[in-house]
């Protein structure tokens, strides 16, 4: 595994954002990236996704395809529909448990 200091990944994280995107700029997994965060007890950036989500949810009101969201995002369909579904929920006040 990388050596990457609590600091240094810290830093990264500001900069990169994703596990994927430091993993790919030191060579490893992002999982790898995830282990190590884990080990230090650095928190994932999660401010990040709510604004993401909330666009996607806002997107997709607006009548744009499910696919052409998750092209944008560069996420799989899938994932884009349980966002959807989650945020389209949580408005509704039937949150899942």
């Amino acid at each position: 595994m990388a050596r990457i200091s609590k600091s240094q990944l810290e830093k990264l994280q500001k900069k990169y954002k994703t596990d994927a995107a430091i993993g790919e700029l030191f060579g490893i997994t992002r999982q790898a990236v995830h282990q190590l965060r884990t080990k230090y007890g650095i928190d994932p950036v999660a401010q990040k996704h709510a604004a993401r989500n909330q666009e996607i949810v806002t997107l997709f009101k607006n009548g744009t395809s499910g696919t052409k969201i998750a092209d944008k995002y560069k996420l799989s369909v899938s994932q884009t529909y349980r966002i959807i579904n989650d945020g389209t929920a949580a408005k509704k006040g039937t949150k899942k448990k």
